[in-house]
């Protein structure tokens, strides 16, 4: 893929973020650090073939194969035992982070029902901002009839910003759409 939004954001963007925030380091500037992809099920552990699935449908939306994230402890509350698989995840970088994050801004999210624009109460205090899907199939790369069933995943986009201002302020250059009250803020 060609890097559309890493060079826009080398070239155009950030200077433009220097001059805005009044930084006098273009290494102050706000940059992506990582984007991490995850999904779980309590059926992880009875289900072989929805664990497989679902670690088919991850790699056809990421790119790249899925961890498996353990439980650490037991808890006789949900039937859980030390070790047994809880969720899948994947941590993108680099290109991977960036050709992720323009398909999520210009294909994914246009794609959901009654689209308005994504909240702005999702930040944390760090900068990071997280996405909640209830359905995977809004993913192009995803196969309805090969998934087994719906299931949720959570994209979280973090961001070397120091405060959820800054990084508002720094994805929404990079194209984020987030919500017509937020934007007159």
């Amino acid at each position: 893929m060609t890097q559309n939004l890493k060079e826009k954001y080398l070239k155009e963007i950030r200077p433009a973020l220097q001059k805005e925030l009044g930084l006098s380091s273009i290494e102050a500037v706000p940059k992506l650090v990582k984007i991490t992809v995850n999904s779980s099920s309590k059926d992880f552990k009875t289900d072989k073939d929805l664990l497989a699935k679902t670690k088919a449908w991850i790699a056809a939306i990421t790119g790249q194969t899925p961890l498996e994230t353990k439980s650490r402890s037991s808890i006789a509350a949900f039937n859980l035992r030390e070790g047994e698989v809880v969720g899948l995840k994947v941590t993108l970088r680099g290109n991977r982070m960036y050709d992720f994050l323009e398909k999520l801004t210009g294909i994914v999210l246009p794609r959901l029902k009654d689209f308005q624009g994504v909240s702005t109460q999702t930040f944390d205090q760090k900068g990071n901002y997280t996405i909640g899907f209830p359905e995977q199939i809004v993913f192009p790369e995803v196969e309805y009839d090969k998934i087994g069933r719906i299931q949720g995943l959570q994209v979280t986009i973090s961001t070397s910003a120091k405060d959820s201002q800054t990084a508002l302020m720094f994805l929404r250059t990079l194209g984020m759409p987030f919500t017509k009250e937020s934007q007159s803020k």
